[in-house]
């Protein structure tokens, strides 16, 4: 099978996205496919590199506008590529209306991650195409059944979509086997963008008194909120970590009580994170989007979820939690299990499999 995968980065940019096309292209190639993955690279000049079997091809961008790459080079590869596969992650115009006109694959396959939602004025002009993208997929995968049932634009053609949740290795993100001592942990991971709603963690700070935080990860707003935290008297008990080496990351959930995680808007509609934090054990606060976060955290099972944007409702929650270790513990332990049964990489990956030789079969 030849499968051709497109988006705007691929590794060594991080992101769960990127992250999660790098682990279903490397497996696909492992399987016996021929894999090749289109993005954008970050400079003027197109590249090919091949990477654990997966040839990438980094088309040159001419600028980013909008959180998109411009390019010009990447739809003309897309128009003499003939793979039997094509797999776009949504939301990405430039790709998603390419392979509406250029493309030549036997089956269109969409993950869509989000809706689009900062940008709702430029939103107004792409609509009537997304909604024509997205009729002319063969299947649309959504995350999960909640986004089906409350994203406008996955109703008008919920009987093509199909769920397949994002994974995780449960044989890297494990819980830790030591004893920890000391104040309380809290950690974050992701990428430090406005939807994070880190700004709602931050003003929750002084109302757990006991508690550090940690927070992992790179973004644009990283310099306001380093500016936040100076400003509520938090330098002493934050910790911007920046980036970490992939291989360390679960480090950084396992040597945590307990991982926080309050977005606020519907761009958030997974959250990989609490996933890789499930996966080691840990119990999860979550925030109510209407989205994949409350599916993946199940209130008073896995962790709690409370309102977005209420930083008392959320110190409250985590003070319940780090008050209760014995409820901690197996929150935790449900966490872990869930992953397991539900959203390890293997499943996915099984999953994704069967459904492209489904569309093929049928093509």
């Amino acid at each position: 099978m030849n499968i051709l995968h497109i988006y705007k980065d691929y590794f060594p940019v991080l992101g769960g996205i990127e992250n999660h096309i790098k682990v279903l292209a490397e497996a696909q190639v492992a399987a016996g496919h021929q894999v090749i993955v289109l993005v954008c690279d970050l400079s003027r000049h197109t590249r090919i590199e091949n990477l654990n079997g997966v040839r990438v091809i980094k088309a040159g961008r001419i600028t980013t506008a909008a959180s998109m790459p411009l390019s010009l080079s990447q739809p003309l590869i897309l128009a003499r590529l003939r793979p039997d596969i094509v797999h776009i992650q949504s939301p990405y115009p430039l790709g998603e209306t390419a392979n509406w006109l250029l493309g030549h694959a036997k089956a269109t396959v969409i993950t869509y991650q989000s809706d689009v939602v900062r940008q709702r004025g430029w939103l107004r002009f792409y609509g009537p195409f997304l909604r024509r993208v997205l009729r002319a997929a063969d299947r649309i995968i959504a995350t999960s059944p909640r986004y089906i049932e409350s994203s406008p634009w996955l109703q008008p053609v919920r009987e093509r979509c199909t769920v397949i949740p994002n994974g995780v290795d449960v044989t890297r993100f494990v819980p830790s086997s030591r004893h920890r001592t000391g104040p309380p942990t809290l950690v974050f991971v992701g990428r430090l963008r406005y939807y994070k709603g880190l700004d709602t963690l931050l003003r929750a700070m002084p109302h757990v008194p006991e508690a550090s935080l940690t927070i992992v990860g790179e973004g644009p707003m990283r310099e306001e909120w380093q500016a936040l935290s100076q400003e509520l008297g938090l330098a002493g008990r934050v910790t911007f970590v920046g980036e970490v080496d992939d291989a360390d990351l679960p480090d950084y959930y396992q040597q945590a009580d307990l991982f926080v995680f309050p977005s606020n808007a519907r761009s958030e509609a997974f959250g990989i994170a609490l996933i890789e934090a499930m996966a080691c054990g840990l119990p999860c606060i979550a925030t109510e989007l209407g989205t994949g976060t409350s599916w993946v955290v199940q209130d008073g099972i896995t962790g709690l979820v409370v309102p977005p944007a209420d930083p008392l409702a959320l110190a409250e929650a985590i003070t319940t939690l780090l008050q209760d270790p014995t409820r901690r513990q197996a929150m935790g332990q449900a966490g872990r299990e869930r992953v397991v049964q539900h959203f390890s990489v293997e499943q996915v990956i099984r999953k994704v499999g069967t459904l492209y030789e489904e569309l093929l079969g049928d093509s």
